[in-house]
């Protein structure tokens, strides 16, 4: 644990670097595109377009619901990602595109294939016709399939199907590939305790979404990064007890650590599987415990050489990495004191 300190706090140090880094020079465009827009990652990504003054447009299912999550001056075209006819709508007079779909909701869950893989790829179609060649795609950390092939989990697949038709395109492509949000820990808190299953590996990458919007805000609006993987990373490598004192002491409260023995995620995973096919309540179910289980198994030689792929990230785009305890103030109501997103 000792060695996942030091490099930690050798990752943090960038901070301090990258301020005094020239910014890289960005192309001057017209409408990006961000598909996935209103999601966990998508709004801090039009956020980071909105900044550098680049118009923006954003297809989503309802006007109305995204109008509460992203800025009014963003252009919304209601449609859905599964028809070629609104993606097509929404790329008139588009330049570049950023892919950042997820369905890893209880509602989407069950269609994950279908919207993950089957639309992008149809809508990525749609933007060759288009004449767009400026990708930026949001897929995962690394593509290591077999792992969640054990769990029923498609996540990895999935995103490998996109990242192989991207491969083979003629398209501009950048592939950005994520570690888990910092969201993973706030979202074990349950009042003081972080009550996490299996306890977690002992020591994880992660990402700020405000980092990742910013990253993919300038890596779509730059030519010089075409048909490259980018792996990124937060500043530090974590434990979730870690975290818990870390949180602690923003809050000024003890935070808990409680680790639930992985037995009973395990046995429950089991349980759900013959009945997750009859209910998207379960299946949904079924695939958070699976995915407690990957988190558990996160391999521990790329969690290692992710403070390499920290120090990339910093040599290649001009921001201030976000620690968890800035981040932890970012979701901190200043009149209520209660967490937000």
């Amino acid at each position: 644990m000792a060695r996942f300190r030091v490099l930690g706090r050798r990752a943090a140090e960038t901070q301090d670097v990258r301020q005094t880094r020239p910014g890289p020079a960005m192309t001057q465009c017209g409408k990006v595109l961000v598909l996935g827009g209103t999601g966990h990652y998508g709004r801090h990504i039009v956020a980071g377009l909105e900044a550098k003054g680049v118009p923006v447009r954003v297809l989503t299912r309802s006007a109305v619901r995204a109008r509460g999550s992203l800025p009014r001056t963003v252009e919304l075209t209601e449609g859905d990602l599964e028809s070629r006819e609104d993606v097509a709508r929404a790329l008139r007079d588009a330049d570049r595109v950023v892919v950042a779909v997820s369905a890893f909701t209880r509602a989407q869950i069950r269609t994950m294939r279908a919207i993950e893989r089957d639309a992008v790829i149809a809508a990525l179609d749609e933007v060759r016709v288009a004449g767009i060649k400026r990708v930026v795609y949001v897929s995962v950390f690394d593509i290591r399939p077999e792992i969640p092939a054990r769990l029923h989990l498609d996540s990895a697949r999935i995103k490998q199907d996109v990242e192989t038709y991207l491969q083979s395109s003629d398209f501009d492509w950048t592939v950005l590939g994520a570690p888990p949000s910092m969201e993973v820990f706030f979202a074990m808190m349950r009042g003081d305790r972080m009550v996490v299953p299996g306890g977690g590996p002992k020591a994880v990458p992660t990402i700020s979404p405000v980092d990742l919007g910013e990253i993919a805000a300038q890596a779509v609006l730059r030519d010089d990064l075409g048909r490259r993987r980018i792996r990124l990373a937060g500043p530090e490598l974590l434990s979730f007890p870690e975290a818990a004192k870390r949180l602690s002491a923003v809050y000024g409260k003890t935070i808990r650590f409680t680790a639930i023995p992985l037995i009973l995620p395990k046995v429950a995973w089991y349980a759900t599987w013959p009945l997750a096919r009859f209910s998207r309540s379960l299946d949904y179910v079924h695939t958070i415990l699976g995915f407690a289980q990957l988190l558990n198994a996160f391999p521990q030689d790329l969690a290692l050489a992710s403070v390499e792929d920290h120090w990339n990230l910093v040599r290649i785009f001009s921001y201030t990495p976000t620690t968890l305890e800035m981040e932890a103030r970012r979701r901190r109501n200043p009149r209520t004191g209660r967490l937000v997103v």
